[in-house]
């Protein structure tokens, strides 16, 4: 098996890569390399997807091994093909930090998923609403496992009324977006 690819990294060079051709070609010739783009794109989710429906038809346990791994996930994810929406994940991701927040005496709620802009809105509760750690907790714990697992979310909000300062911006997106481009590609 050849050694594991820093899968942003390709993603972000994809991207760079679109916007030299944008940049340097006629947009004629930028519009069929972005066409070719999104036909492997398509391509792909299509056997993606028959590869779900086939594994899914026949060992629903083999189905939760490929939505475990990262990179299918991921996958699945930009298709369109994850078995879990959108706010199982999150909630998912939530229960994952809690025992950690737990700890401290704290603990999270999840206030409003807002899918078309990428974005949660959370409070802080117990012992972390206010505390010093409390913004160093949600970086290192909760953006991470939301980030993991709904890699769609690129903003979290977090309600804390005892600061000015309610925003924690997530340092990444995970899907850019082509113009002309109904397929994303992964980054």
């Amino acid at each position: 098996m050849a050694a594991p690819q820093d899968l942003r990294a390709v993603g972000d060079r994809i991207e760079q890569l679109l916007g030299e051709l944008r940049a340097a070609a006629e947009p004629r010739i930028y519009d069929r390399a972005e066409e070719v783009v999104r036909l492997v794109t398509q391509l792909y989710g299509a056997g993606l997807e028959r590869l779900v429906e086939l594994v899914g038809a026949k060992d629903p346990g083999l189905l939760q091994v490929l939505v475990d791994d990262d990179l299918l996930a991921s996958l699945l994810i930009l298709h369109g093909l994850h078995p879990d929406d959108l706010e199982t994940r999150v909630r998912q991701a939530l229960e994952s930090v809690r025992p950690l927040l737990g700890a401290h005496e704290g603990d999270v709620e999840l206030l409003d998923i807002d899918a078309p802009a990428g974005a949660i809105r959370l409070r802080l509760l117990g012992s972390c609403d206010g505390c010093p750690s409390s913004s160093v907790t949600l970086r290192m714990a909760v953006e991470r496992a939301v980030t993991e697992a709904a890699p769609e979310i690129v903003r979290i909000d977090v309600d804390e009324p005892s600061t000015d300062d309610t925003s924690v911006a997530v340092r990444f997106v995970s899907k850019p977006t082509y113009d002309h481009c109904p397929t994303e590609v992964v980054s």
